[in-house]
């Protein structure tokens, strides 16, 4: 398999190898061409504002934010796996979402710590997120 990075930026497409190069390393042969949008993994802020999160509602609840993390993940990140005939349901983690992803999830987490646990989670934009994050970055 060849790979390579394509960029378009203000309506040129460049690449990293030219194709050229790229078709000169495969066999004979008849091959198949996909280009698919590369998606952007979660990012620092993301994870950084989950585990301030994490550590707010383990504040409110008195449960550790270790098992505040694996409950959500548990909740909404879970999925089936077959194996051996036999299927279960497995925790996921957001190590390997999206951003995209991440977002949904942390869109579904405010909501439930709002609804279920009354606790106010704040976003970046709110009034009042400098102040939490005094309170909760460094706990």
């Amino acid at each position: 398999m060849v790979t390579t990075q394509l960029i378009k930026k203000d309506g040129k497409v460049s690449m990293e190898q030219s194709l050229e190069y790229l078709c000169s390393k495969l066999t004979n042969g008849t091959y198949d061409l996909t280009i698919s949008r590369k998606k952007e993994p979660r990012t620092v802020a993301q994870n950084s504002l989950m585990w301030m999160w994490m550590e707010c509602i383990s504040q409110e609840t008195g449960q550790p934010k270790q098992d505040i993390y694996d409950y959500y993940c548990s909740l909404f990140l879970a999925r089936p796996v077959k194996i051996g005939g036999r299927e279960l349901m497995v925790k996921g983690s957001s190590s390997s979402l999206t951003t995209a992803q991440m977002t949904t999830f942390l869109n579904l987490i405010q909501a439930d710590a709002a609804s279920e646990l009354g606790i106010q989670l704040p976003l970046p934009a709110d009034r009042f997120y400098e102040q939490f994050i005094k309170e909760y970055r460094n706990r």
